[in-house]
């Protein structure tokens, strides 16, 4: 599985932006899905998760209320809807796909929230 995120930028306090992640392959509806985050500095933390048929999803305290995670399995890919964006979620957004043993990581796309 290959997977290309798409969607970052620099955005102003409580602007939005919608990250998507692609993936390649036909097996993507089988693979729980998530975001992770890393900002420079700190570890690298799970943002959302949602399962493969989309019935279970978390968030970290951080962005709940704020970010919104969907997938689309007809299209492969999953999306990240990140609203009232603060200086703090500024970071390099991976997406992640995971499977058993089998644990897929995309490139990242650096998100940057300052006025």
């Amino acid at each position: 599985v290959q997977l290309v995120e798409s969607g970052g930028g620099l955005v102003q306090p409580g602007g939005s932006l919608r990250l998507s992640c692609a993936a390649s392959g036909s097996t993507f509806s089988t693979y729980v899905m998530s975001w992770y985050r890393q900002a420079p500095g700190k570890e690298r933390e799970r943002v959302a998760i949602i399962t493969s048929v989309g019935d279970i999803i978390n968030y970290a305290d951080s962005v709940k209320g704020r970010f919104t995670i969907s997938r689309d399995n007809g299209k492969n890919t999953v999306y990240l809807q990140m609203n009232s964006l603060k200086p703090e979620d500024t970071a390099v957004y991976y997406c992640n796909a995971r499977r058993s043993t089998w644990d897929y990581w995309g490139k990242g796309t650096l998100v940057t929230v300052s006025s």
